[in-house]
């Protein structure tokens, strides 16, 4: 019996042919492409990194499917409708937004993850003017 969940076992994808632009000599030049745009094309380096990537999606669609199969259609709409609701809350671009009412809405507010602990905007490198930053985003700057 099948319920429409997505498969639990990681299945990655791996391109056949890797399409790295090599330099005169054969390798990627890290000084123009970079390192990380060079690991983007080779695929990945193990067979739970894929998984792991999409866990997060994985899980909230699990969610979705089981919550349509015990309460119906209405339930996983008004969850996503909230949800929408919750990323069209406007701050000024200068201020970091903690998505409070999003994490509230997925159940992340009971969890301590890696995000919590090392993403704090005290440590965060980009720091804008906020007159500077409200100008470029309306258009005058």
């Amino acid at each position: 019996m099948s319920f429409g969940l997505p498969p639990v076992v990681p299945q990655p994808t791996v391109n056949d042919q890797f399409d790295v632009h090599d330099d005169n000599y054969g390798i990627p030049n890290p000084m123009i492409s970079g390192l990380s745009a060079t690991r983007q094309h080779i695929g990945y380096a193990h067979p739970l990194e894929a998984s792991e990537r999409n866990y997060e999606k994985n899980r909230n669609r699990m969610n979705m499917v089981l919550l349509r199969n015990t309460q119906g259609l209405h339930a996983p709409m008004r969850l996503a409708m909230e949800l929408k609701a919750a990323e069209k809350i406007g701050r000024l671009p200068f201020l970091p937004s903690s998505n409070l009412m999003r994490d509230v809405l997925l159940g992340k507010d009971e969890e301590i993850g890696f995000e919590d602990i090392l993403n704090t905007p005290e440590f965060r490198e980009q720091m804008g003017q906020p007159h500077a930053v409200m100008e470029r985003s309306l258009g005058i700057l």
